[in-house]
């Protein structure tokens, strides 16, 4: 049986579906804090809430697998995982796989330090694991996209930085290949799309599908931050998104490993098949 955490987020649904594709639906298991929302889902549902402990045990009951899928609250997710991580080790399941982050234990990206602490936390239980580093999402652009369309242009800070981005789909699909392959026990998989791009590539992608001019216009770290403010963003989301520009220009997330594409056995999807399908959404 395996066991799927945030089964209802977007990484979640689309590893539900395929592992649906690969395994009887009674083999798979959608974990969820709000079970109603997986009422869809086709599988099992248990109710979980990452901060009661006691939850987290019964919904990995008789699991094989755990796909722990990292928590989106940033600053909780460390004791949030360890309490899956900590069922998974007294459930005695067979194989614990995690949505980490860009070589997680060495990289200076804001974002790293908890996948690195929840990686280590998984190495501590002794259990079977597999770190699926993934790299960023075509879809963290999605506003961006949106922005450029409406205006024309859209604003960064991250110089000449590459981002080797892939989509949703594409990472589920690896995580799918990981929990229903073999040979996967005790490694660690950099993953990344295919192509690394620049801003000013991302604008003329935006462009070509939308059939009009679109810029990037790059600022000081400082610029950024104070455009971000006076657009209504808290001060901490402004400075961590500027952060997050710092960490793309230095390039922690422009290296192409290939092991997406070895795992998932095909091509990543490309942004601009991503921007393309945006612009036609909106």
């Amino acid at each position: 049986m395996i066991v799927v955490t945030g089964a209802t987020g977007h990484l979640g649904r689309l590893v539900i579906e395929g592992l649906k594709q690969k395994l009887p639906a009674d083999r798979i298991v959608a974990v969820a804090r709000t079970p109603e929302k997986a009422a869809g889902l086709g599988v099992a549902v248990r109710g979980a809430d990452y901060d009661e402990p006691a939850t987290v045990e019964a919904a990995v009951e008789g699991a094989d697998k755990v796909l722990l899928i990292s928590g989106n609250e940033v600053g909780k997710r460390v004791p949030q995982h360890r309490a899956v991580v900590g069922a998974a080790q007294k459930a005695g399941v067979k194989q614990i796989v995690y949505t980490s982050a860009p070589k997680a234990d060495t990289s200076a990206l804001v974002l790293a330090p908890e996948h690195k602490a929840t990686e280590e936390a998984i190495r501590e239980s002794g259990l079977p694991f597999t770190f699926l580093r993934n790299g960023w999402y075509h879809e963290n652009y999605g506003q961006t996209v949106r922005q450029a369309v409406e205006t024309g242009s859209f604003v960064g800070s991250v110089g000449e930085g590459r981002v080797s981005s892939a989509s949703r789909a594409d990472y589920a699909a690896a995580a799918v290949a990981v929990l229903t392959g073999e040979g996967h026990e005790n490694k660690i998989y950099e993953l990344s799309g295919d192509v690394a791009w620049t801003r000013p590539e991302l604008a003329a992608a935006i462009a070509a599908a939308a059939g009009k001019p679109v810029t990037y216009q790059d600022l000081t770290p400082e610029q950024h931050r104070a455009a971000l403010v006076e657009a209504g963003l808290p001060e901490g989301t402004a400075q961590f998104v500027v952060a997050l520009d710092g960490n793309t220009k230095d390039g922690l997330l422009g290296e192409t490993s290939g092991e997406l594409r070895a795992l998932i056995g095909r091509p990543t999807t490309s942004i601009t098949d991503y921007v393309t399908r945006a612009v036609e959404a909106l």
